[in-house]
């Protein structure tokens, strides 16, 4: 292993799409960050719902512990879910997968469907479904929870320094919805690395993260034309418009915000 650097912030996001968690310490389990969206909505056809089509998922957040599922926002209040309430067993459809969840009563999520505007259940993955990670970028056996395509995300303070240096206006981090933010020396480095370690962890870094309108839509639900428009003036390439790295890990154990992040440059 050659040059080091400092893990800054760490993040888990409980249900897909909603405002990440903020921590200091995570536990990696099998899925990737334990309950990293392990929850998602889903339609009345079962299939995924996101920010992408729904913007006002962006004004919800959610935190787990103690086997509850707590989601809150300024016009829902706050809502608790019972990990044991998820009963029903159905297949749900994100991207081209197909996957055994279980789901909770309607009436459970009525209010976020009236906030919404569109008619959504809370779907969640339990240990005994498994999800293979993109095999077109990665043919070991690995699963993941409801993220779009691999288990961690890794971004670089000094990437989101040099885009914001290009916009007008900046952008926070929580834009890229990172799961691993680390302070680099130079903006993309990332880019060349094919492995690296945080702690006793190692982890594979498996392709570029392509990056979609999720990054134009602000907190408070509202969608422009950047940072995805200026990002595509000098950060596309044959994965997309990129920013931050797809990641799977080699290990189970824990990592924490001032650990060291290791990799040949």
């Amino acid at each position: 292993m050659g040059v080091e650097f400092t893990v800054t912030e760490l993040f888990y996001y409980p249900v897909k799409s909603l405002s990440g968690v903020s921590v200091s310490s995570v536990e990696l389990d099998e899925f990737g960050i334990k309950n990293d969206r392990r929850f998602m909505f889903v339609d009345d056809d079962n299939k995924f719902v996101s920010q992408r089509t729904v913007p006002k998922l962006s004004q919800l957040s959610a935190s787990v512990d103690a086997g509850k599922l707590q989601i809150k926002g300024d016009n829902i209040g706050v809502l608790n879910f019972c990990l044991d309430g998820f009963k029903k067993n159905e297949p749900v459809r994100i991207w081209s997968d197909l996957v055994e969840a279980l789901i909770v009563d309607d009436d459970d999520t009525a209010v976020i469907s009236q906030f919404l505007g569109k008619s959504v259940r809370l779907a969640f993955m339990p240990d005994s479904s498994f999800r293979q990670v993109d095999r077109e970028y990665y043919s070991a056996d690995k699963r993941v929870g409801f993220a779009d395509g691999f288990p961690f995300l890794l971004t670089n303070r000094a990437s989101l320094k040099d885009l914001n240096i290009r916009l007008q206006e900046p952008v926070s981090m929580g834009r890229f919805r990172s799961n691993i933010i680390f302070s680099g020396n130079h903006a993309y480095q990332e880019d060349t690395w094919l492995k690296i370690k945080i702690g006793d962890i190692p982890f594979d870094v498996v392709k570029p993260c392509s990056r979609c309108v999720m990054t134009t839509i602000n907190q408070f639900g509202e969608k422009g034309k950047e940072p995805l428009k200026t990002l595509a003036s000098y950060r596309k390439n044959e994965y997309g418009v990129c920013f931050g790295q797809n990641m799977v890990h080699k290990a189970l154990g824990r990592i924490s915000v001032g650990d060291m992040l290791k990799s040949a440059d």
